[in-house]
Formats: C-alpha cells, structure tokens, sequence
C-alpha cells in the first residue's frame, strides 16, 4: 500500500505549465487505479487557476482529471487569491485551510504520505 498527494502548484501561463499538471494528473490516476494506495492531489498557489479550465468538459484533459477528481481538493487561501473560489464552490471541491489558511503538508507527513510537487 501506498499514500501520495500530488501539490499541483503550476499555474496556467506556459505549455510546460499544462505539461506539469497532466503529469500529476497521470500519476494520480495510476495510483487511484491500484486497489490499497491512497491518493490526494491538491490544487494549491497557481494551480488553483487550472479548476475553471479543467472543469470544462471541452478541455483536452478534462477526463483525466475527471478520472482523479474525487481526490481533488483546493488550497482556499490560493482559491481567493487567484479569484478562482467561485468556480472551486461551483465544481463542489473541498477547500483546505489547516494551516494558516493553506493545506497542512505536515499532516501528510505525518500521515506518511510521499509528496510529489509539480
């Protein structure tokens, strides 16, 4: 068994940008498919601007991430930050806020799963 929380923190400014995240979104889905592993990818920094492009059903990775989206969840300080929080409450994501307003890597730690930032 396996645990792994993929912190997506690209933003959507370049082609390696969108690189970075299907990467993430491809590892998550490899672990999402392996029965015992745990797997969480959190949108957090820049990458919370890739909810509203990745929620799009004509997007060219919208299914990949839909195969992944119920490990999705969202930094909420970063969601307000970069306007998205309309679109995060919209999509129904969780937000998390344990520390300081952002997501706890601590707990992930102690929660002894392996960080992946892309």
């Amino acid at each position: 068994m396996a645990n792994a929380a993929f912190i997506i923190f690209a933003g959507t400014e370049s082609p390696s940008d969108l690189g970075r995240v299907v990467n993430a979104l491809e590892g998550a889905k490899e672990f999402a498919e392996t029965e015992g592993d745990n797997v969480e990818v959190i949108f957090d920094g820049g990458g919370t601007q890739w909810i509203p492009e990745l929620e799009d059903e004509d997007h060219d990775y919208h299914d990949l991430y839909a195969a992944v989206r119920d490990t999705v969840s969202v930094c909420d300080y970063c969601a307000s930050a970069y306007d998205v929080s309309e679109a995060v409450d919209e999509a129904g994501l969780a937000t998390l806020a344990e520390y300081d307003g952002h997501p706890s890597i601590r707990s992930l730690v102690d929660d002894e799963y392996e960080i992946i930032t892309v």
